[in-house]
């Protein structure tokens, strides 16, 4: 899941510390750079883009399909991207993730084979992949609730799975800030 490179609307929180074109200009190499690392036979990348008008956007490679996140919250765009693709393992990953290789994503789609869901924590308390296995229906109640952007989106996102059985695969840290981005 991305968005669209444009300053003000992508990366603001660190726009705000270290300004919205430096932002939106460190987000368009890492999501480019991201999109190189991630190609391989084992799996299809999919863009799920945002604005809806992005997804014409030249900035990323025209070979990869392009769905629209849609409106709402994070979780309605996510549960939306997991209802929307036919049945099988789906991870969907953030975009603001340096440090996240093919050998990451091999491991978040091996621990499907023997789980329903599985989760990349980040160092902050959200997480930087979220997977289902999708041999049942998405819950309509999945994300509803979750605390975005703080100590609590893995936690409470783990809560609306239910009784669904959950892995945990590599953490990595997400860029968020300008101290993020140091480290």
């Amino acid at each position: 899941m991305l968005k669209e490179p444009r300053p003000g609307r992508v990366k603001t929180r660190l726009g705000r510390e270290i300004g919205m074109i430096e932002a939106a200009q460190w987000f368009r190499h890492q999501s480019s750079a991201l999109l190189r690392r991630l190609r391989d036979p084992r799996w299809e990348l999919m863009l799920a883009v945002a604005p809806h008008a992005g997804r014409r956007s030249a900035q990323w490679p025209g070979d990869l399909p392009r769905i629209p996140q849609g409106d709402g919250s994070l979780g309605d765009r996510m549960g939306r991207v997991f209802r929307s693709l036919p049945p099988g393992p789906v991870c969907i990953i953030g975009a603001d993730v340096p440090g996240i290789d093919r050998p990451h994503i091999a491991r978040a789609f091996a621990a499907l084979g023997a789980r329903d869901a599985v989760f990349g924590p980040a160092l902050d308390g959200g997480y930087w992949l979220v997977g289902l296995k999708r041999t049942r229906a998405v819950p309509a109640g999945l994300f509803e609730g979750v605390r975005w952007s703080s100590p609590h989106a893995l936690a409470d996102s783990r809560a609306t799975l239910g009784d669904a059985s959950v892995a945990l695969v590599d953490t990595l840290r997400d860029v968020d800030t300008a101290a993020d981005l140091r480290a």
